[in-house]
């Protein structure tokens, strides 16, 4: 009974991993095009 519930968590642990690690590529791609990370959001970025 403990593998089910243990598959579950692992998956939920490396899904809120790749949300983090995509928020952090995403504020590198808005500084590299000259914005502003702000709330979650790129302001000011040319392009």
């Amino acid at each position: 009974m403990f593998r089910p519930i243990r598959t579950l968590i692992i998956m939920a642990m490396v899904f809120i991993a790749g949300v983090f690690y995509e928020r952090h590529q995403h504020g590198e791609r808005c500084v590299a095009a000259g914005g502003e990370m702000k709330s979650g959001l790129c302001t000011g970025a040319a392009g």
